[in-house]
């Protein structure tokens, strides 16, 4: 497997249950379309918190699972990213993607998130050539107002505080 590039797909709420929520499934699908393109190494980011997996199981894993059983083999994926933030999401992939021969990511999000996102990932991972996907949610989710102000917020706080990890 070609380990220049590696599409590296973000994390976001799941159920307490384990099942992935819309925008989860939107970001695999977008995952899964672009490795039956091109067959890339997959890093998938996600661990525990309150505000998106209360499961048993990291969410990265619920991710990996999912993509799976759409037919992505298991030597595909690269070690998962157990993070609990976006914050944590670039610092803990930069510590799996420096152990690989990689310098281009395909960074999975969605379009609410991607200005956070680039914020971000660009100074911590800052070594790597990127190409950021912000995945459009075209089925009606509820909690997509509530993430779009917390993204303001949370830019807000950036800009205010700096970045820190």
């Amino acid at each position: 497997m070609n380990f220049q590039e590696v599409l590296l797909v973000l994390g976001s709420p799941n159920s307490p249950d384990g099942q992935l929520g819309a925008i989860a499934v939107d970001r695999v699908n977008y995952c899964w379309e672009e490795y039956q393109k091109k067959a890339r190494p997959i890093l998938c980011t996600g661990g525990f918190g309150a505000h998106f997996n209360t499961s048993p199981w990291p969410h990265s894993t619920l991710l990996k699972e999912e993509l799976m059983t759409k037919g992505v083999p298991e030597h595909a994926f690269l070690p998962v990213a157990l993070s609990s933030n976006t914050v944590e999401d670039a610092v803990k992939s930069k510590l799996v993607l420096e152990i690989y021969p990689i310098n281009s990511l395909v960074i999975i999000t969605s379009s609410y998130h991607i200005t956070r996102v680039k914020l971000i990932f660009d100074v911590i991972l800052s070594n790597f050539s990127k190409f950021y996907i912000g995945v459009e949610h075209l089925t009606e989710i509820p909690e997509l107002v509530a993430l779009k102000a917390h993204e303001v917020q949370a830019i807000e706080e950036l800009k205010m505080n700096g970045l820190y990890y």
